[in-house]
């Protein structure tokens, strides 16, 4: 499994560098940049230490969607609250959701947001589970770089654990088909643009493990036949 670190729109070199710190640190090596060049900066190698290699390594991209082309299953972080994103984990949650994870998926990206206002909610939307650190103190807020320690600390296991198996690329594509035959199926049912239900749907199918997808796309297969008889159905083993 590889395990990709995203920046959004980092504004500050220091905490590019400081990410890239906190990933050489715990074995993590590929850095995404997304509409900044502030990893190129003086202040982020000053502060990357030992570290410039990840900075000079960074592949750019003008938006979040194209740092997502090639990357099976993403993970946004985000400091909004658990009452309008009811399904988000903590990074605890989330080591045991990726520990399953492992076994099919080939990469992983971990999305962190600007420094003063985070994600949008499209960019937010394009993520397949959300995350969070949750705070004891009033003023709920990581810097860039201590955010990118959490996790990278937080998942280095899973890191080392992966280096040296197989993933399946079947079930890898059965996720990504999944997404598609939901959202293609509230199409059909004209109710795609119900924004709570279509956000509640992408909130759990991230949640799903190997067997819970299996099941899902049975059950699709069914609502299909009955719904959408004269519709082609996606089939996930193509």
């Amino acid at each position: 499994m590889q395990f990709h670190i995203i920046l959004v729109s980092p504004a500050r070199p220091e905490n590019v560098g400081a990410a890239a710190r906190a990933m050489k640190t715990m074995g993590f090596t590929s850095l995404r940049i997304v509409d900044s060049d502030a990893h190129l900066q003086p202040a982020a190698h000053w502060v990357a230490h030992g570290s410039t290699e990840i900075l000079d390594n960074a592949l750019c991209f003008n938006t979040l969607e194209e740092a997502l082309h090639d990357v099976s299953f993403s993970v946004a972080s985000t400091a909004r609250s658990r009452a309008h994103y009811h399904y988000y984990c903590s990074p605890v949650e989330l080591l045991e959701q990726l520990s399953e994870k492992k076994q099919w998926l080939s990469d992983i990206a971990i999305i962190f947001g600007r420094e003063d206002s985070g994600l949008t909610n499209e960019e937010l939307a394009l993520a397949d589970l959300l995350t969070g650190v949750p705070m004891k103190a009033d003023y709920p807020s990581l810097n860039l770089g201590q955010a990118v320690m959490v996790y990278c600390y937080q998942l280095a296991d899973l890191l080392i654990e992966s280096e040296n198996k197989n993933n399946k690329t079947p079930d890898q594509k059965q996720f990504l088909t999944l997404r598609l035959r939901m959202h293609q199926l509230l199409e059909k049912l004209n109710v795609s643009d119900d924004e709570k239900l279509s956000q509640w749907i992408q909130q759990r199918l991230g949640l799903c493990q190997q067997r819970d997808m299996v099941m899902m796309h049975r059950l699709l297969n069914d609502i299909e036949k009955k719904l959408l008889p004269a519709e082609p159905s996606i089939n996930s083993d193509d």
